[in-house]
Formats: structure tokens, sequence, C-alpha cells
């Protein structure tokens, strides 16, 4: 049967849903067809800003980064009793129903649609400047390649789409999808101005560059390589990407992308705004370093906005629900801590295998129990004010949670990102913060674990800037730094499926305490090596596919 059965909606007209506000209430939207669009540079970026717009979902509990920390062993499933979708991530089942993480495919293959019509149309385009067309085109690349790497990282092996034609097609051999993901991100590397980031203007800022295109491919290559037991990508053309080729683009990612550290690693968060009300920020003198310019180690970021909105058509993804959906469990009356639905309490164990030497440990992980933490420590009500919480652990993740800030007018306590941009003054829809998919940071980690030949000062960047000596790099030694570095940023759980080391984390986690509605009891959880580590696939589209599209193992 002729249909594109892995996309749920794949009318023309949805290919510009997402985009701002002037653009979305432009009256010639609905007479822009294939036949006629993509002619012009202003249509391609149209189309990009379409594309762009499935970064963010809708259901903030497939919210990727959330999900992938769920899945990790940082963090617990949480929620309320009913919050079936987090415990499912927690634990590896299906509770919640068969269809429970199509949101997040949906959206993939959706954005994949969108690229792959832009791909496929972009010699239509005119353009007089050849930069501005090759950084087009490049972002185009870059972002199917990095759909596709989320969808490999999830699902595992998934069909593999790359024209925008009706098509039924089985999953694809793991050798040909990352095959694909890395001719994209090739392409974009290679195509794409080398523009230092000081250079870009502020309104480009969340457009994919070059240097996110060489850290996306290291991340691809690592996870690969490690996940299969390969040394190298065979491309679709017959060729090959070598770690040599990897590692040189990371080396001239660090050496000439204008990004680097922040000084203080606890300024990248939002929390170090509140130095005047938090008494921890206050203590360190923290100063939030911001989203534009002067933060130059976000590399790639979802970009949110004042747009979001419960009304239809709903948009709740224009704000960052990863915030919303990881905050502390209704505790509306904290500072500065915001209040939302409470998943991904931290597993006791990450904080007790930090050094106490090591900034981030508190930099990273509210403990409810100290002072410098704020009224928590005094005011926290166990289970949430509905007293239906559970898993909670007394810590919780400080990078993704809600800043609640007194009004100076009002007293009132609101979100700070409400406080300083407008928007909804609606808890669930004010929290605006960057979701940053790439960091600086980690790419001196990928860096180090390659094997460049600048590996340990990459390696003692990372650590010095933490407050830590210098160490001979290893790979156990890069294993604890990227756990510690770059926890809640949905990492982790993919880094223990490309070291194969999922059975042995998931196996610590035995008899730990946690309260479920304010009572003590011991929580307990393991891997399940039947599902390869993977998700399944929404049922919905199996049956769409007429038996062509087979299930994951283990579900």
């Amino acid at each position: 049967m002729n249909r594109l059965i892995y996309i749920s909606i794949i009318l023309t007209a949805l290919l510009f849903t997402g985009c701002g506000e002037e653009f979305l209430e432009t009256k010639n939207l609905y007479e822009k067809l294939d036949v006629d669009f993509y002619k012009t540079p202003q249509d391609v970026s149209e189309a990009l800003t379409a594309s762009y717009s499935t970064l963010g979902i809708d259901a903030g509990n497939n919210n990727l980064m959330l999900m992938a920390n769920l899945m990790s062993d940082d963090c617990f499933g949480g929620g309320g009793e009913a919050d079936n979708l987090f415990h499912d991530l927690d634990r590896f089942e299906q509770v919640a129903g068969e269809n429970q993480w199509l949101p997040a495919w949906e959206s993939l293959y959706k954005g994949i649609f969108r690229v792959n019509m832009i791909i496929s149309k972009f010699d239509q385009a005119e353009y007089k400047n050849e930069d501005e067309k090759n950084q087009a085109l490049g972002e185009a690349h870059f972002l199917r390649g990095y759909f596709y790497l989320k969808l490999a990282q999830f699902f595992g092996n998934v069909p593999l789409i790359i024209e925008p034609s009706p098509v039924n097609l089985p999953k694809a051999h793991e050798d040909d999808l990352f095959g694909q993901i890395a001719a994209d991100f090739k392409k974009a590397i290679e195509i794409m101005p080398a523009t230092k980031y000081q250079s870009i203007p502020v309104e480009r800022l969340g457009h994919a560059t070059k240097w996110a295109a060489q850290g996306m491919m290291a991340r691809a290559f690592l996870f690969y390589t490690g996940k299969y037991n390969k040394s190298e990508i065979t491309l679709p053309d017959g060729g090959t990407l070598t770690k040599d080729q990897v590692i040189s683009w990371i080396d001239d990612c660090v050496a000439n992308s204008g990004h680097g550290l922040i000084p203080d690693f606890r300024n990248i968060w939002p929390y170090s705004y509140a130095n005047q009300d938090y008494p921890y920020a206050k203590n360190n003198n923290l100063n939030w370093v911001g989203e534009e310019g002067a933060n130059i180690e976000t590399m790639f970021a979802i970009k949110y906005s004042t747009y979001g909105s419960h009304n239809k058509p709903n948009r709740t993804g224009y704000a960052n629900q990863m915030v919303l959906y990881s905050a502390l469990r209704e505790q509306p009356k904290l500072i500065p801590w915001g209040n939302g639905w409470g998943a991904g309490p931290v597993n006791p164990l990450l904080w007790n295998s930090f050094s106490d030497n090591d900034l981030r440990k508190k930099g990273s992980i509210i403990d409810i129990t100290d002072p410098e933490e704020g009224n928590v420590s005094t005011d926290y009500i166990w289970g949430g004010q509905n007293a239906n919480g559970v898993e909670e652990t007394g810590f919780s993740q400080k990078k993704y949670t809600p800043i609640h800030l007194p009004n100076p007018e009002t007293g009132a306590l609101q979100g700070m990102f409400y406080l300083l941009y407008g928007g909804p003054n609606d808890m669930q829809l004010w929290n605006m913060q960057d979701e940053i998919l790439l960091r600086f940071a980690d790419v001196l980690l990928m860096g180090a674990e390659l094997g460049s030949s600048k590996a340990q000062d990459y390696f003692d960047r990372v650590r010095t800037r933490a407050g830590l000596d210098p160490i001979p790099v290893t790979l156990d030694a890069i294993k604890q730094e990227r756990r510690f570095e770059l926890a809640f940023e949905g990492i982790r759980y993919f880094d223990l499926l490309r070291w194969h080391d999922e059975e042995k984390a998931f196996s610590e986690i035995k008899d730990i305490t946690v309260f479920d509605i304010g009572v003590e009891r011991k929580y307990s959880n393991t891997y399940r090596p039947e599902t390869n580590g993977f998700l399944a696939i929404p049922e919905s589209q199996i049956s769409l596919s007429e038996g062509v599209l087979e299930q994951n193992p283990g579900w």
C-alpha cells in the first residue's frame, strides 16, 4: 500500500505548524504548496523554522531529555501515583498503554518529513549569497541527522525515509541508519560557513552551525561504534568515516569555533540569576550568564518563547515542558524553587558518588535538607500539596527546574522568565529556559574519549573548572566525569548503552530509601536486557504498516 505510515499527519499545510505568530497568521499560508514553494531564501527559511519547531514536543512527558533522564540510573520515575508514563520509562514497562511514546515518534518523523521536503526542493531556491545558501542547506541536513539520531537512540532500528514521498518501509539496519546520520552531519560540516560564535547574530542563536554538526557527529559516532561494536561508519556512497576524521573535526571545533567553557559551571543555569533571594547563589557570588552572546558554552539548544498556550491549537510545547515536569512536586511557596510535577527524583547514589569538593554536586542537585537551598529545608511538603507524590528521595535536579522569585511590585511568587520577558502568567507556561542539546564541555569530553592528541588538556579543562585536581585521562575517568558534568542533560542513559554498562548500573539500584506519599519504603530497579535498551515502537504505527514494521524485542 502506497502511503506514509510513520507520520500521523503529513498534510502539506501542516508543514508550517509551529512557526512564529506573524507567519502563522499570514493569509497566503494556505496558498503555499510544494509545487510553487521553496523558490526563495525566505521560503526555505520559513520551512526551516517549521522543522525546528518539531524539536519542542507538546506532550511534556514525551520531552526527549526528560525521557532519557527517567530511563537513566540517575533518576527514578517520581511524579504522582497515577503518573504511569514516568514510571514506565523508569522501569521499562507499558502500564500506560501501547502508544505512550507516539508523540515523540510522530514529532521526530514530522521533522524528518519537513527537512526531506526542503532538501528535495532546495535546488529550486535562488540565492544570491553562497554562504547563506550553504548555511540553509547545511541546517536541513543537520536536522535530519539529529532527528534520526534521536530515533535510533530511543527506538533502535527504525524506517529510514529520505524522500518526501509516501512509502511503507521496514526497519533499516543500524549500519544503513547511522551511515545516513553520519552523511547528513558530514554534509552539514562541509558546507556550512565556519562562522565563529561571536559573529553569529543574537537572532540566529538556536540555529545549527558547523560547530554543532561537528559535536553531534562525535556523539553519533561514539554511540554507533560503542553500541554496535564497530570501528568506523560506512557512508551511503560507500566511503567510510573513521575515528581520526571525527577527532579532526572535534579539534577544529575546540580551536576555531569561538565556543568555550563558562568560568563557573553554575552560572550556566538559571538558579544563578536568583543571587539575592537564593542563599546558595548569593553565598557563592553566582551571576547567570544568560542565553545570548555571553553564553559561549551552549552550542545547540531549543529556544522557547512567550507564545505558550493551552488554547487550540495547543501550543504548550512553545514553553519548556521539561522544566515543568522535572520541578519539585506541588511546592508552590518555595524560594527559589518553583513547583511542577515531580518527575525524576534524583538517585541518592549519584549524590553520594560526587566528591564534596566537586562544585557540580551542589551545583546540580537540590538537597532538601540543606538550609543553603532556601526554605525548602523547612517548608518542603512530602508528597506535595495533594499528598500523592511517589519515589521521592529528598534530592532533585536543579539544572532544569522553575525559578520562583517575588514580583518586585506585588510580592507574588512568579516564574523568573515571566518576570524577565512577560508572556502567560501561568506556572505551566512561563518556563522559557533554553534546553541545551549540546555544550562545549561535552565536546571536550568526547574529544578526550575519542583519543585526541589533546585529550589530557580537554579532560583537565573540564575538571579544573569543577574545582578538581587533574588526574590521568582514562576511559574509567571519562565515564565518571561525563556522569558528573552532564547529569540530567539527557546523555547518561545513552552513554551507558554505548559502554555496555547498563546492567551493572541498574543492578546497583537496590533497596534505595524512597518516600511514597510521605511513607518510607525500599525501592529497587533492574534493567531488562531483552529490550536491548530501546523503547517499544508505538503499536498504532505497526498496525498502520500492515505487518511491514515489526515491534522491538522485549515488548
